[in-house]
């Protein structure tokens, strides 16, 4: 076993390169490993380092949004507890809501962060909203105002300016921060909304205030601009060009810390914004992510960082839920360009390349000089080895090396194997010779042997072909025996190239064979009518007889054909020969003979299979013909089967037509006499009219079962299929022949198993079937005896068995074939004493047929003295399976 195997597979992919570029390129290999290892690691390492300070930075800013969040919304809950107190304290009150007006200005110059601050209750409401820096709007509705809405300015010194806008019957209660405290009972924020009056977003903290009956007084409230939020998100710095926006549940844009406005415009009315719509590329990329990640905001319910690729770019996520302040269910999103950290890992990692090329540059240089110091004396060993191989042509060279102390002792080692080598070479090309002059005389040898074996090939497709032909040919096929046997051997002769085929038969004492066709090749002629008496070649017929094929090279020394030789072989000039017997069911009925002329012959075993298999391909002819004449025998016979039966249902037809008319007449004469139609009747003629009636019913009776069976035996019963229950077939046979068991005191029962799937059958028939069997059973059970029906499915439910049993006389085994024998009774030991049962036998006979045409079987047991068991087996599915 070779151990160098893998390091061979490992520089074979070095073959035909110079040692010199290999040396360079392992220290080139060297290098760049080592500096793609550092430079790998250092990237790495700078990658994490870029991901730590994103986490950090993105988590701290969402922190300082949660906190500025937490603080603008504190104040409106303050703005409403101040006042909670000072109307718990009765400085304020609910009932006039005018007396708040000096009070609700001082709130707003003290709450610089609130637009407005309203009170409302029932029949009044009053509301405070900054107009600028000194001036103040008051709106308010009450019975002053006939409740209609008007606004004031106020200035610094408290003067009022009515404006012209009045709105007519104004119910404070349908605003929106009303109808939110009344709803949430407590202290709430409204859903953003934007408000008639100037294009921006706002929202509302409502506080209901109640008595001490929980009864609602008034709901007092505040409004903010979120515009604030979009200046307070502005002032957090998110690394060079990261963004913070907030967004409710359903998408909409709260605040954004980019100069984008959270609505749009649309015919002078703000429409607020989806994230996924702004003009801002970073929010909506974010948003649509966001959206795609998580089928709808209302899934996120946790901090979540992420990143995503925009343009290619990486950018880290923090969303943070943000759920403060009661109805405020906000999504505080932090999008940090990857890029805003990566500007000086970029520039160490160019200045890393940047070394890792000068190195490389360096490591070429040197890798040259070495690889040249290194492989010069090895080129003057190449040089050696060269002219060592093109001997005797080469000179003989010696290799001097200095320098390196290993080279010099390999120089030395070289020399002298080349010495050895050259005289190695010299006895090999002496043997080479030799070997070169035995190749040659073995390829000729070979080539000969080439040549016969595709002249057997050749051969074996020809005797295939030939055997195929015979095989389909039509007077083989037909059993047409004078031709068939022409053909066969003609073809054979053709085929095996042999002067004479022919093809003999024992005559039918078995005395003689007798040629039926000889083929002569030479001048293509066919003739018959020889023969060869058995007793003069006892050695030779039974020499095929043992071995079945002769294969004789030369009949002047084959003992076995030396009968032959005088009176037969030599006047031929026969001087080899196949000779094979014919066998036809297990006896040999005549031979297949196949005779060379002239020149000796050596068979080949391929030869002899060829005559084998002609053999055979003519008793194949002889069983065609045979059968052949069975066939015509056989339809002779069904003619005549077919005449007699049309003969036999014309006969019966005549009796249905000549006894079934008079029976009935005398049958109906019988009832009249009987029912004194015409006159009274004795005691004696009525016993006498009805012995008649039974008799003639018995009569009329065994007509039809004479009918019945003609029908059966002619094919003319058609059966009615349907799904029929089995229980019920049971039962209504065993009804029927209740009356004839009750007579004999004889008990009825049933054996079947529950919920049996219906079987397709001809209920009609199959209620003849087993009518007749309960009768027989009825019949030959004596009084007190028992009679019942067994129903058992097979295991695979394929087919059903419905048995007939009682306790009967029974019979003998002997006698259980001749019971479904037409026109036979079946006498015993036990009713031999008796007078013969009344019927014609054909009882059985009609159950078997029935039972046949549906596809099933009828077996009967019987034990003498001990009863007797009718089982009927009949095909049986599942209901799916029958399509119902």
């Amino acid at each position: 076993m070779n151990k160098n195997t893998g390091q061979s597979n490992v520089f074979s992919l070095f073959k035909g390169v110079p040692l010199s570029r290999i040396l360079v390129a392992l220290f080139l290999l060297q290098i760049l490993l080592a500096v793609g290892l550092t430079a790998y690691l250092s990237i790495g390492n700078g990658q994490k380092a870029v991901n730590e300070v994103a986490r950090e930075l993105r988590h701290e800013v969402a922190n300082r949004v949660e906190q500025n969040l937490q603080t603008y919304l504190v104040t409106p809950r303050q703005i409403l507890r101040s006042n909670q107190n000072v109307i718990n304290m009765g400085l304020l009150k609910i009932e006039n809501l005018a007396s708040w007006e000096s009070y609700l200005i001082e709130q707003l110059k003290i709450f610089p962060d609130a637009l407005a601050i309203t009170a409302s209750n029932e029949q009044e409401y009053l509301a405070v909203e900054k107009f600028n820096d000194r001036k103040f709007l008051l709106r308010k509705a009450d019975k002053s105002t006939g409740y209609d809405l008007y606004t004031y300015i106020i200035d610094s010194q408290g003067e009022r300016t009515q404006l012209p806008e009045v709105i007519k019957n104004y119910d404070a209660r349908s605003r929106p921060d009303y109808q939110t405290a009344v709803t949430a009972k407590k202290f709430s924020f409204s859903q953003i909304f934007t408000p008639r009056t100037e294009p921006t977003l706002l929202i509302s903290a409502s506080l209901p205030i109640y008595n001490s009956q929980g009864e609602l007084l008034a709901v007092n409230s505040t409004l903010t601009h979120l515009s604030q939020i979009g200046d307070l998100l502005q002032n957090i710095k998110v690394g060079k060009s990261g963004q913070i926006f907030i967004i409710e549940r359903s998408g909409l844009l709260v605040a954004s810390s980019t100069t984008e406005e959270p609505f749009r415009l649309q015919n002078g009315k703000p429409i607020r914004l989806k994230a996924s719509q702004s003009g801002n590329s970073l929010t909506q990329a974010t948003a649509k992510y966001l959206a795609t990640k998580f089928n709808n905001f209302d899934q996120i319910q946790r901090l979540q960082q992420l990143d995503f690729s925009l343009d290619g770019k990486r950018q880290f996520l923090e969303v943070r839920p943000f759920e403060g302040e009661p109805n405020v269910n906000w999504l505080i999103i932090v999008a940090v360009p990857e890029a805003d950290f990566m500007g000086q890992i970029n520039r160490n990692i160019q200045t890393t390349i940047f070394l890792c090329l000068g190195v490389l540059g360096l490591a070429i240089i040197l890798g040259i000089v070495t690889a040249r110091w290194i492989t010069q004396p090895i080129l003057h060993f190449s040089r050696a080895t060269k002219d060592l191989t093109d001997f005797p042509n080469g000179e003989d060279s010696v290799v001097k090396v200095q320098g390196i102390k290993e080279l010099e002792v390999l120089g030395g080692s070289f020399n002298e194997m080349a010495q050895d080598l050259r005289k190695t070479f010299t006895a090999l090309i002496s043997k080479n010779e030799d070997l070169e002059l035995q190749i040659k005389q073995r390829t000729q040898e070979l080539q000969q042997e080439i040549q016969e074996r595709i002249n057997s090939e050749r051969k074996l497709g020809q005797h295939h072909q030939v055997l195929v032909e015979l095989a389909n040919h039509k007077a083989v096929v037909e059993g047409n025996l004078e031709t068939a046997f022409k053909a066969i051997a003609q073809k054979a002769a053709n085929a095996l190239e042999v002067e004479r085929v022919s093809v003999w038969l024992f005559n039918s004492e078995r005395t003689k064979l007798q040629c039926i066709s000889l083929y002569e090749r030479s001048n293509q002629r066919h003739s018959a009518g020889f023969e060869r008496n058995l007793a003069d070649y006892l050695i030779y017929f039974k020499a095929l007889v043992v071995s079945r094929t002769i294969a004789v090279s030369d009949t002047r020394t084959d003992p076995r054909v030396q009968e032959l030789w005088d009176k037969l072989l030599e006047p031929n000039n026969i001087v080899s020969l196949i000779d094979t017997s014919l066998w036809v069911g297990g006896e040999m009925v005549g031979t297949v003979l196949s005779e060379q002329v002239d020149i000796p012959r050596k068979w080949e075993l391929s030869e002899q299979n060829f005559i084998s298999s002609i053999a055979e391909i003519v008793a194949l002819t002889l069983e065609v013909c045979d059968r052949k004449r069975a066939e015509s025998a056989l339809r002779e016979a069904k003619e005549i089967a077919e005449v007699a039966n049309r003969a036999r249902s014309t006969f019966l037809g005549n009796i249905n037509h000549d006894l079934r008319n008079p029976l009935s007449s005398i049958l109906g004469i019988t009832e009249a006499l009987k029912d004194q139609v015409y006159g009274p009747v004795s005691e004696e003629q009525r016993q006498s009219l009805n012995m008649l009636e039974s008799s003639g019913k018995n009569l009329l009776e065994l007509i039809n079962q004479i009918l019945d069976f003609t029908d059966t035996e002619s094919s003319k019963i058609e059966l009615q299929l349907a799904a029929t229950s089995i229980q019920g077939i049971c039962d209504s046979c065993l009804s029927f022949v209740k009356h004839l068991a009750f007579q004999k005191n004889i008990r009825l029962r049933a054996q079947i198993p529950e919920e049996l799937e219906p079987i397709q059958v001809d209920e009609r028939r199959i209620r003849q079937v087993f009518i007749n069997l309960l009768t027989n059973a009825i019949k030959f059970t004596k009084e007190g005896g028992e009679v019942w029906i067994e129903v058992q499915p097979s295991s695979t439910n394929e087919y059903i068995f419905i048995s007939v049993v009682d306790t009967g006389i029974g019979m003998l085994s002997d006698d259980l074939f001749k019971l479904f024998q037409p026109f036979v009774q079946v006498e015993n030991a036990s009713n031999a004493s008796n007078h013969r049962s009344p019927g014609t036998g054909l009882g059985l006979v009609m159950v078997q047929k029935i039972v046949e045409l549906h596809g099933g079987t009828v077996h009967a047991e019987s034990q003498l003295g001990k009863g007797s068991r009718f089982t009927v087996k009949l095909p049986w599915k599942k209901t799916k399976e029958w399509g119902i």
